[in-house]
């Protein structure tokens, strides 16, 4: 077990280390861009390298953020490529995590993301994927086709199978784009149990609350025997392992379970 420790924060430092978590953030992008486009013929060494940036990036927003941050069962993501899952109730989440996960995943966002100064431009160059979500089709088939070079290239992927931000914490229903990646490559499935993050940085509201977090990888989840004809079944699975994880006030209602 990793426990990253930081101090408590008190409310008037809040707007000065969200100043210093955008400065340093924006040194480590205006350094990375113009090695992602020197680098641009080479899309797996630009995903690795923005790994390493991830964790440059995540650890010291996470410090500066003043939330504890405790880690279980890393070991989980370190048996070769895998599909990260994570449930997802805060912006901290992304910060969260990419310094968790091993170099050589791949991370999936939403087109618009190119729009945010200084990040989207570097999303758009580090070979990570972009996803229209008002577009199944077009989702599907950028989702088929990152199998296919995962597979190659012996990538992982994390992603959020919720597709969207939970507003009060709670466990929401799954999309299905994980499990087809799944089907497609069957690597295993390891879920990444996220609690305490909602509390610290609500939708909607700018600033954030100095919280514990904990980060739980669960035991990696085995797909090579899922078939097309069960995959509804998987996804419940999955989500169930969500569901025992999680504290109460995480857990679905029982009309959405």
């Amino acid at each position: 077990m990793h426990t990253l420790v930081a101090s408590p924060l008190t409310v008037a430092r809040v707007s000065l280390l969200i100043t210093a978590g955008l400065l340093w953030l924006l040194l480590v992008m205006v350094v990375t861009i113009p090695l992602l486009i020197v680098l641009l013929p080479f899309r797996r060494t630009r995903i690795v390298l923005t790994n390493h940036v991830g964790t440059l990036i995540g650890r010291p927003l996470m410090w500066l953020s003043g939330c504890p941050v405790q880690v279980e069962g890393r070991e989980h993501t370190r048996g070769g490529s895998s599909i990260i899952v994570g449930n997802h109730t805060s912006i901290l989440d992304a910060f969260s995590s990419i310094w968790l996960v091993p170099p050589g995943t791949v991370g999936i966002a939403k087109k618009e993301i190119v729009y945010y100064p200084f990040y989207g431009q570097m999303w758009f160059l580090s070979g990570h994927l972009l996803i229209d979500r008002s577009s199944r089709e077009s989702s599907v088939g950028a989702l088929k086709h990152l199998a296919g070079y995962m597979r190659r290239k012996r990538l992982s992927v994390l992603l959020w199978p919720e597709g969207t931000r939970s507003r009060d914490g709670r466990l929401q229903a799954f999309k299905k784009g994980f499990a087809h990646i799944a089907l497609q490559t069957r690597l295993p499935i390891v879920p990444m149990v996220i609690t305490g993050a909602h509390k610290a940085w609500e939708k909607g509201r700018l600033g954030f609350n100095p919280v514990p977090i904990k980060i739980r990888f669960l035991p990696a989840i085995d797909t090579s025997q899922w078939t097309i004809e069960t995959l509804e079944q998987h996804i419940a699975e999955v989500r169930q392992a969500f569901i025992d994880a999680l504290p109460a006030e995480q857990k679905p209602l029982p009309a959405s379970a």
